[in-house]
């Protein structure tokens, strides 16, 4: 049996992450919650992530920058980001170059059907990342 996969998911408003903790409550893999990435980094140090789904635009450094320094320590994490902003060009080239797989527009409320199957789609990538 395959290991239980376990996402991150990041955000610095509480009412975002409340949101995403109550759509996704069915899903098969274990899901932590951070506020911020100050948290994030804490729970990284403590636990093996395989997926972090974050907000782009937050306080104390960019989802982009957070999922940059996991993959220091995880190179085989997949990273998720979503923004209330059209993507900038660091952010395009950052999906292009494939540091993140994804990218999905803000409120996530419109697109949490989107959100599971990328979710899913990034598992998958790890597990495939992982065997070799």
């Amino acid at each position: 049996m395959a290991e239980k996969r376990t996402v991150l998911f990041v955000d610095d408003d509480e009412i975002v992450l409340q949101s995403l903790e109550r759509g996704l409550l069915d899903e098969s893999y274990n899901r932590l919650f951070a506020k911020g990435p100050k948290k994030a980094l804490e729970i990284l140090l403590k636990e093996e992530v395989h997926v972090i789904v974050t907000d782009m635009c937050m306080i104390e450094m960019s989802g982009l920058e957070l999922i940059r320094f996991a993959r220091k320590e995880n190179p085989n994490i997949i990273g998720i980001v979503f923004s209330g902003y059209e993507p900038d060009a660091e952010l395009q080239i950052a999906e292009r170059q494939e540091e993140i797989l994804g990218l999905l527009p803000k409120p996530l409320n419109t697109g949490v059907v989107d959100l599971e199957l990328l979710i899913r789609r990034a598992i998958d990538n790890y597990n495939l990342q992982s065997q070799r």
